[in-house]
């Protein structure tokens, strides 16, 4: 599934509007910890996290990350959208908290396991 297609399916906003949103989404990983999603999420994934700050940037650019979801009404920091834009990662925002959103996701056909 294309992650546009997320975006406009769940309401998610769109904090880095220079970021290709026309990527497909593989499946999805959700942790707060980063050297979790470095050990463990692969290529393509959504990533779901509370996590507002700029190494979460380094860490989807790192392991090829579909985007980030932040939720329960998170915004990122300037200075992530700043190194988001730079780098084409998408952060995307939703009021959603992790439980929701992961059962929206599963119901939208998006595993965490493959």
């Amino acid at each position: 599934m294309k992650l546009e297609q997320i975006i406009e399916k769940l309401d998610l906003k769109l904090e880095t509007p220079s970021a290709n949103v026309n990527v497909t989404v593989k499946g999805g990983y959700i942790s707060d910890l980063l050297s979790d999603v470095m050990a463990h999420a692969k290529r393509g994934d959504i990533w779901i996290t509370l996590q507002i700050h700029q190494n979460t940037v380094a860490v989807a650019t790192l392991k090829e990350l579909a985007g980030i979801i932040l939720i329960n009404g998170k915004h990122p920091a300037p200075e992530t959208v700043k190194k988001a834009e730079e780098e084409g990662v998408p952060i995307l925002t939703s009021e959603s908290t992790a439980f929701e959103m992961i059962c929206d996701l599963c119901k939208m056909g998006i595993s965490g396991i493959r």
